[in-house]
């Protein structure tokens, strides 16, 4: 949305863009800057006071929400034998081995996350150039490759959000949806700092969320005070 829209000028009228917010003020606040004709995302920003150039920086990892995203997610899974069928009763939407490979290496894509049981990374390895730019290659840091293939489907299509520090240490995750209630939106979020928090590098020194925004798909951002925060564990 163009920042000169007459809509988005009104929806910079429904709050005070030089102050910050608490989370339930932000989440009762959200939903009143619907402007959109879908149902929009929720989606939280964090600056980090990290520098990912070094590892033991590199923050990356996964979270269920307890309110889920709102979102049909499509799970993908390699596995062979046995595990095949337990991904499938799980609810996976695709389960293969190298018949996966094949239809990746074609450019069916059809799922949004991958998991992968440890035996069979090395067909998924094959896949690297095609998966990697696309964010959808399996780690065992967000729990995309396991044995326990029925935990991670029901995780995923449960409303699993991964995440990971850019090079500029920030985080962009989507948390939910304007149709949500308000208290919904907040215990979401509230889920995905704790996260974050618990992931604070013990090399990381001074404040570490540098700042923090809640915005919809469509909306300007709410400014989040970061005090309240740090005690969030």
């Amino acid at each position: 949305m163009a920042k000169n829209s007459k809509r988005y000028k009104q929806l910079l009228e429904k709050f005070d863009l030089e102050k910050s917010y608490s989370l339930a003020e932000a989440s009762n606040m959200i939903k009143e800057l619907k402007s959109a004709k879908f149902d929009e995302s929720v989606e939280v920003a964090l600056n980090l006071n990290v520098d990912p150039r070094h590892a033991d920086q590199m923050i990356r990892g996964a979270v269920v929400l307890p309110h889920g995203t709102g979102k049909t997610v499509r799970v993908a899974v390699f596995a062979k034998g046995a595990k095949q069928d337990e991904a499938k009763a799980a609810g996976a939407d695709i389960v293969g081995a190298d018949d996966l490979v094949e239809a990746v290496q074609a450019g069916n894509i059809n799922f949004d996350v991958l998991i992968a049981t440890p035996d069979t990374m090395g067909l998924v390895g094959k896949l690297g150039r095609i998966l990697g730019p696309k964010g959808l290659m399996p780690n065992p840091k967000t729990g995309t490759v396991t044995m326990d293939v029925a935990k991670a489907v029901e995780e995923a299509k449960g409303g699993k959000v991964t995440y990971r520090v850019d090079k500029k240490g920030n985080i962009h995750a989507g948390v939910g949806k304007v149709s949500f209630d308000a208290d919904k939106i907040e215990e979401n979020l509230k889920t995905f700092i704790r996260a974050i928090n618990r992931a604070k590098p013990s090399t990381a020194k001074g404040k570490y969320m540098l700042n923090v925004a809640v915005a919809l798909t469509m909306s300007p951002s709410i400014t989040i005070n970061t005090q309240e925060l740090v005690d969030l564990r």
